[in-house]
């Protein structure tokens, strides 16, 4: 589901709030690119955030693009999603949150769940090192995918 206009508002505020607490300056060009990020819930490469931005900002540059979702990454601005066999792929919500990802056609959706946010992390995951957050991705079918295979519903292994 695309994100309201009120969330892509809610969402750019609150960038701009961190960048300013954090002292990152915030540039037309890292604006656009949260923009684009934050509107969209396809989880977009940044391949697909450069087409997107340069529409916008015909000026901007590929390079301009990678480099600063690397920065917004390292800024924990947005977070990087990696489907299998798939480019790195951004997302701009940073509510808690979990994704589900087809593995038939590469979608990835977000999805939230109160029971998977309270799930306990095991204690020998902590004994390798400081936990700073936990997600869960659930693999599957999607959908349209099981539509196009024939399938009433995406199949589950249990």
């Amino acid at each position: 589901m695309t994100p309201s206009t009120d969330e892509v508002e809610r969402r750019i505020q609150a960038f701009t709030r961190t960048c300013r607490r954090r002292g990152l300056k915030i540039t037309h060009q890292r604006l656009e690119i949260f923009r684009e990020l934050a509107a969209s819930a396809e989880h977009p490469d940044a391949e697909t955030v450069f087409q997107a931005v340069s529409r916008r900002v015909p000026s901007i540059s590929r390079d301009t693009v990678y480099r600063t979702l690397a920065t917004l990454e390292a800024e924990g601005l947005v977070r990087r999603v990696e489907p299998l066999f798939e480019s790195a792929r951004y997302d701009a919500n940073l509510d808690r949150h979990h994704h589900f990802v087809c593995m038939g056609c590469g979608l990835v959706r977000d999805f939230y769940s109160a029971d998977l946010d309270d799930l306990p992390i095991p204690p020998a995951v902590k004994t390798l090192g400081e936990i700073e957050s936990a997600h869960v991705e659930v693999r599957g079918t999607c959908s349209a995918c099981a539509q196009r295979l024939g399938r009433t519903r995406p199949h589950r292994s249990e």
